[in-house]
């Protein structure tokens, strides 16, 4: 038997006993190190929101488990496995927070160099996310780019902009905190967005307008907010999941007239087998962010905020529901 967390009704995590997963010949069985809770995700499907994804059918069923982003340690492996070896560390995708996870090879990148830690690995996959919306962009050296919402995703997005080569990097979140821990991980400026004059402020520092944004609230509002920041002929990735469409927005002077560009970035909008440029597959993300993290571009561990045991699950998604102060980055601890 395994041990699992698992949403076993609306805003109720339960830790609990599972079958062992099988063993197939192209797969891998990893005991998990770190998992990582994805806020804004693990909250909808926690309070049974029923657009969860883009491909949801609008149903709310339950028991239903998260946890999508984990690292481990390699303890058995298929016949067929070719390219890691019991023993290896690895970032996982597409996983659940359970002790032990059984995913196919390919959903398992090896974590090389002493620099990347396991609370690194754990984090990779949500920071491929980002990634993606900033290639999407096809950011140049040199050109500005501003994150608009300053949660998990936000904040990856930050540092990932920077090592890009953007300049400047501007970070806006009406929280105070937020927009201080964005200036730690690289952020050139750091606004409030409901300050009466934002958008003429980040045109100023721009001079004339953000040539790339990541919009990462999902809110009409920060759609709205972002577009009024934005150069002629502006790209704008859609990162945040926007799962209320009750919003309105006058394309006509917003985004036609400047000739701005709206670009779909939710992480399933990518190819599956076969990178090129603008467009990797996920496990070709987590390889760049794992070389960035091996090579001090970025930081991602110290975005860790709590670390909590997997048996203080109830407590740690009650907060994640009713706390609106619910750190940025919170993860659990498997190793014991």
């Amino acid at each position: 038997m395994d041990k699992q967390i698992v949403f076993t009704d609306k805003n109720k995590a339960e830790f609990l006993e599972v079958e062992s997963q099988e063993l197939g010949a192209n797969q891998v069985r990893v005991k998990t190190a770190f998992s990582t809770i994805s806020n804004g995700t693990e909250r909808a499907n926690l309070t049974g929101d029923a657009s969860v994804s883009p491909h949801s059918a609008g149903q709310t069923i339950f028991p239903r488990a998260l946890g999508y982003s984990t690292s481990g340690i390699v303890v058995e492996k298929g016949e067929n496995v070719k390219s890691l070896e019991i023993g290896d560390r690895v970032a996982m995708y597409w996983t659940t927070h359970r002790n032990y996870n059984v995913v196919d090879e390919n959903n398992a990148v090896k974590i090389n160099g002493d620099n990347v830690s396991l609370e690194d690995g754990a984090l990779a996959h949500i920071a491929a996310f980002p990634l993606a919306a900033i290639r999407k962009t096809k950011l140049e050296i040199g050109e500005s780019l501003m994150v608009m919402g300053l949660g998990i995703l936000g904040l990856m997005a930050v540092q990932l902009a920077k090592a890009a080569g953007a300049v400047p990097v501007i970070a806006v979140d009406p929280v105070e905190k937020r927009r201080e821990t964005a200036l730690k991980f690289g952020a050139d400026y750091a606004l409030n967005p409901f300050d009466e004059d934002f958008a003429d402020k980040v045109k100023e520092i721009t001079g004339g307008g953000v040539n790339t944004a990541i919009e990462v609230t999902g809110q009409g509002a920060g759609l709205n907010e972002t577009l009024d920041c934005m150069a002629k002929f502006g790209r704008v990735a859609l990162l945040g999941c926007t799962r209320n469409s009750d919003f309105t927005v006058d394309y006509y002077r917003k985004v036609h007239g400047p000739g701005i560009s709206l670009i779909g970035a939710h992480t399933d909008a990518r190819p599956k087998f076969e990178s090129y440029p603008g467009y990797y597959t996920t496990a070709d993300d987590i390889k760049t962010v794992l070389k960035l993290c091996e090579n001090n571009r970025i930081n991602l561990k110290d975005m860790v905020v709590e670390t909590h045991t997997p048996d203080q699950c109830k407590e740690v998604y009650e907060r994640l529901v009713f706390d609106k102060d619910f750190p940025t980055v919170v993860q659990f601890d498997w190793r014991e």
